[in-house]
């Protein structure tokens, strides 16, 4: 496998946590490198539901989220990843913090991977684990102004 440029995954967090969606959600892409990513979210009031508690959906976010930049720079420069099934157990209920989903891509397939995700909170404890597989969008990928990979020089 060709080394990641790194002037690429630079430009790539930017981007991404400068998207609407993670900004929205107070999350952020804190690494990515080859079958692994991590993904921050400071919890705040927006993200409790109506028990105080954080809402599935934000763990659940966190995990579809994790998984798809665990698989990503497996892809060709030019395509892109859809996640098609997310599957989560909800482990223990988080009120306050910063959760960190750590995810792992376990196969990278041409057309078809798989990924997983684990959510810990501010203590390390795990509070969500999930898995997901997801679908290789050819020519569907970001358009960033640096190669993706180093070549061999």
């Amino acid at each position: 496998m060709p080394s990641p440029n790194p002037a690429y995954i630079d430009a790539l967090i930017r981007v991404i946590n400068a998207s609407p969606f993670p900004s929205h959600m107070s999350m952020r892409l804190e690494s990515i490198a080859f079958d692994q990513a991590m993904v921050s979210l400071e919890t705040g009031p927006c993200h409790l539901q109506a028990y105080g508690i954080a809402h599935g959906g934000v763990l659940a976010t966190l995990i579809d989220t994790a998984t798809f930049w665990a698989v990503f720079l497996r892809l060709p420069q030019g395509d892109g990843l859809v996640n098609v099934d997310l599957k989560l157990n909800y482990l223990k209920p988080v009120t306050e913090g910063v959760l960190t989903a750590a995810g792992r891509c376990i196969r990278a397939g041409r057309s078809l991977s798989y990924a997983e995700a684990g959510v810990t909170d501010a203590d390390g404890t795990l509070v969500a684990h999930g898995t997901s597989t997801l679908m290789t969008l050819p020519g569907k990928g970001l358009s960033l102004n640096e190669p993706k990979f180093l070549t061999a020089g």
